[in-house]
């Protein structure tokens, strides 16, 4: 699902970060130091081992997040441009805004179809 990470649960000391560090392949540790490293959410741990549970076909999406500019990629707002204000697992809300109008509408949209603008 994430090619080329590595989920680690070790409760990490200066001699088993070495020991890490030094795995083929590998080309960073996330975090700024052996006792500072970056930690995923057991939420979304928790996620992962269900979506892998679940046997279900699971394909890369583009990253995204609420207040993100993004663009419609298909369905009837195919090109249109705006912010994603509101995420819900399939559904979220679109809005377009004309600045000069200074004034916005929103839809709810399917989320697989924007990717960052």
């Amino acid at each position: 699902m994430f090619s080329g990470y590595l989920f680690l649960h070790h409760q990490m000391t200066p001699q088993s970060y070495v020991e890490v560090s030094q795995a083929r392949g590998l080309v960073k540790l996330l975090g700024e130091s052996w006792d500072h490293l970056a930690v995923v959410p057991e939420r979304d741990v928790e996620a992962i081992r269900r979506l892998h549970a679940s046997k279900l076909p699971a394909t890369p999406h583009p990253y995204l997040q609420k207040g993100q500019r993004v663009r419609v990629v298909g369905g009837l707002l195919a090109g249109a441009a705006g912010i994603l204000l509101r995420m819900n697992p399939n559904k979220g809300l679109f809005v377009i805004s004309v600045d000069i109008l200074q004034r916005s509408v929103a839809v709810e949209i399917d989320c697989t179809l924007v990717v960052p603008a």
